[in-house]
């Protein structure tokens, strides 16, 4: 994991981990409709490995989590999505049937129900020990799986 500090930035280390990477899974919050300042700080920042496509290629995924059931958390993963595509990335979504029957309980795999990526919900007044809930953390793995044995047969 290579994480975002407050301020946005990555170390010179961070990058290089990046470039070698075979997949990259973008996280970031989901906070009044879209990605954290940080995420969109580093966004702006990977310009350099996009103008030598240095991630053309590479499998992408992302996730995101919000206080909200919905909170808008499309709009944050449509903009990996797009983020993904111009580095010229191929994106994987989770492969995961919803749980949308009334026999569903919001501990079940992919409760929220993304496709695209990944979506989690943490109440606003939550501690990180108390969420995203047990059915989020499952659907992650899952989808986290997905993605590395993707990338696995990429590699060839």
């Amino acid at each position: 994991m290579i994480a975002i500090d407050a301020e946005g930035n990555l170390t010179e280390a961070d990058w290089a981990a990046l470039a070698a990477a075979d997949a990259i899974i973008f996280g970031a919050p989901t906070y009044m409709g879209g990605a954290s300042w940080q995420f969109k700080k580093f966004a702006d920042a990977s310009s350099k490995p996009w103008f030598g496509q240095a991630w053309k290629d590479k499998v992408a995924a992302g996730f995101t989590n919000s206080a909200s059931m919905n909170g808008d958390k499309f709009s944050t993963i449509q903009y990996m999505v797009t983020l993904a595509m111009q580095h010229s990335m191929v994106w994987i979504g989770t492969g995961l049937m919803p749980a949308n029957s009334k026999a569903a309980t919001r501990n079940d795999i992919n409760y929220v129900a993304g496709f695209t990526g990944a979506l989690a919900t943490s109440p606003s007044d939550s501690s990180p020990d108390e969420g995203p809930l047990p059915g989020d953390l499952e659907t992650a793995k899952l989808f986290g799986a997905r993605v590395a044995a993707y990338a696995a047969k990429t590699r060839g």
